[in-house]
């Protein structure tokens, strides 16, 4: 095989141009944008391929172009391009389009702005979702952006890239945790080791491990980065009966975020049938490695449930709860912007991170894969820079001296 081939003299051992850390999506894009640059890439995943236990599963991401922050609806529209080219290369679907509803009080300057950068026009939510889906209070704005949003099949998503990279000869290894990357003495590349003592050589290296991203860097470059894992609990709630289909994205209904307090978002009802997803944006600190399964989420049920009864009494059933929890990770940083850049130090520019994405990254994976891969080849994001998306505001530097880089 490709790895035999591909073998260096010594002992053996496997030499890649690039080399990707994490199998999340952000790993499996980033994976799939070197390949198709020609590279040999060796993707590697310390748990099972597709696995539940970081924050690239489940089955519904919202994309949208309504965002607060103008540096993030470059990225957006990148990503959906590249959204649309590997579809069409995989031969099928793992977006499903839908419209966008943002809402909340008209005082909130980040729903404003999200408003605004997304083109979306104000509307009346009584007439566009009829039979008072939405009960929605005086005094708060409900907007709607008809084109570009939509939900994304997660793990399918995932599975895609990775399909798309093994067909342009990636070589993907579960079950490898990366335990080591050093920079290899007296040549050029990095050397990455894995817990069960097996190394491979790479030109450069690509890291993308969502929530242990602390942890690896901590234990690699001696960097205290301040990405830190909270424990997220998705929601999936009963549907009224008869009111199942009015719910559905093929009825026209929009994955929608709810300004106020608590910050709900939802996706429509899609994966399992006559339930929906509403979920509380945000959850408690936890240690990747050790989460509590049984009350980690907090108190995001109970938020999510008085949201519910306040806002869509009459279309979702809050007695008893949430019918179905799974447990996901944001990796939060403390502007709430990514990392994306070089780890540098003695590593230079061999070593680059994708990290932080602060639980809004997912449906900018093909964006942020291209950019890494770019990085890690090029030295620069040469696609990004053509689409307007500024990197600037990704670097690891903007930590230092922050009080919270410590913590």
């Amino acid at each position: 095989g490709i790895m035999a081939a591909d073998a260096a003299g010594d002992l053996g051992r496997a030499d890649f141009d690039v080399i990707v850390v994490g199998a999340g999506i952000m790993g499996s894009c980033a994976a799939h944008a070197a390949a198709c640059r020609g590279s040999r890439v060796l993707l590697l995943e310390r748990f099972d391929l597709l696995h539940h236990l970081g924050s690239s599963h489940g089955h519904s991401r919202t994309i949208r172009d309504a965002y607060p922050k103008a540096r993030y609806p470059p990225m957006v529209r990148l990503a959906r391009r590249l959204w649309g080219d590997a579809q069409a290369d995989a031969g099928y679907r793992v977006l499903t389009p839908s419209p966008h509803l943002a809402m909340g009080p008209r005082s909130n300057a980040a729903l404003l702005a999200a408003v605004g950068n997304g083109g979306a026009a104000e509307v009346d939510v009584a007439g566009r979702w009829g039979g008072g889906v939405f009960r929605v209070p005086d005094g708060w704005v409900t907007a709607v952006s008809e084109l570009g949003g939509g939900v994304l099949d997660a793990t399918k998503a995932v599975a895609m890239f990775q399909a798309l990279a093994v067909k342009k000869g990636a070589v993907l290894r579960d079950n490898k945790e990366v335990v080591g990357i050093v920079k290899e003495e007296g040549g050029p590349g990095v050397r990455v080791t894995t817990s069960d003592g097996e190394e491979f050589h790479g030109a450069k290296c690509i890291v993308t491990v969502g929530a242990w991203t602390s942890k690896l860097v901590r234990s690699v470059a001696g960097l205290e980065l301040p990405v830190q894992p909270l424990h997220m609990l998705t929601l999936y709630w009963k549907i009224k009966p008869g009111h199942e289909r009015d719910l559905t994205a093929a009825a026209g209904f929009p994955t929608f975020s709810s300004y106020g307090d608590p910050h709900v978002y939802s996706t429509p009802s899609l994966e399992l049938p006559g339930l929906i997803k509403i979920n509380y944006d945000g959850g408690p600190p936890c240690d990747p490695n050790s989460r509590d399964w049984i009350s980690g989420g907090g108190d995001a049920a109970d938020r999510v449930a008085r949201w519910i009864e306040e806002f869509m009494p009459g279309h979702v059933v809050t007695d008893g709860g949430p019918v179905v929890r799974q447990s996901c990770m944001y990796s939060m940083t403390p502007d709430k912007d990514f990392v994306i850049d070089f780890l540098g130090g003695e590593f230079g520019q061999d070593v680059v991170l994708g990290a932080g994405f602060s639980g809004h990254g997912f449906k900018m994976g093909p964006a942020v894969g291209m950019i890494l891969a770019e990085l890690a080849i090029d030295g620069e994001a040469r696609t990004a820079a053509e689409a307007g998306v500024e990197l600037r505001h990704f670097k690891i530097n903007r930590f230092k001296g922050n009080p919270t880089a410590s913590s």
